[in-house]
């Protein structure tokens, strides 16, 4: 959470930088890097079943209660410490030049999904190549690129009416897979301190 609030910071972009939490014992961390906790989550945004839209909307309704409102948000997941506040200002950059309604970070896949497949109980691998793509070079696949979880940028307009970011004028920020770290499970935890520390 701190690397996400002081990347925040250090972009020197934004009116606010807030942290959305159920926790009392992380408001106060957020709060002594620098972010504001103008609230805490209610137990219902704190569950499993709790998606980012329903928090983004809350965060959003619950400022304009209080009477402040956004043209644009940015959400800076903590799972993705390695992101910068460069690529947190060139995104933005992308933004306002192309006069986006959204962008979202993306990387380069480590593989092409083309050599990819699901498998049957048994494990028969039949036909788990297409035959268009088996005999070809990997290096002359088509290039695809995955959502790397590092920075959504929205138009508070464009994402109350649609609810994600994936509709018209959504661009890409397409990021190096060494800030790309998405921390789900222990091993990408021990590559993302192990970049750290390099």
């Amino acid at each position: 959470m701190a690397y996400s609030i002081e990347a925040a910071l250090d972009a020197g972009i934004f009116d606010e930088v807030m942290v959305s939490t159920d926790s009392e014992k992380y408001a106060e961390i957020a709060g002594k890097f620098g972010a504001e906790v103008p609230f805490l989550r209610s137990d219902e945004l704190a569950s499993d079943t709790a998606t980012s839209r329903d928090v983004i909307l809350d965060v959003l309704n619950r400022y304009e209660a209080g009477g402040n409102t956004f043209d644009t948000f940015t959400l800076l997941q903590p799972t993705s410490p390695l992101r910068t506040a460069v690529d947190i200002v060139n995104a933005y950059d992308i933004f306002t030049q192309k006069k986006a309604c959204a962008v979202v970070g993306v990387t380069e896949m480590e593989h092409s999904p083309l050599l990819c497949g699901t498998l049957p109980d048994d494990g028969l691998m039949d036909g788990f190549i297409k035959s268009k793509v088996k005999d070809k070079p990997r290096q002359t696949l088509a290039t695809y690129y995955r959502i790397n979880g590092a920075i959504y940028i929205a138009s508070v307009k464009y994402y109350r009416k649609w609810g994600d970011y994936y509709r018209e004028r959504c661009y890409a920020y397409v990021m190096g897979r060494e800030v790309s770290v998405d921390i789900d499970c222990e091993m990408d935890f021990k590559m993302a301190e192990f970049l750290m520390k390099k």
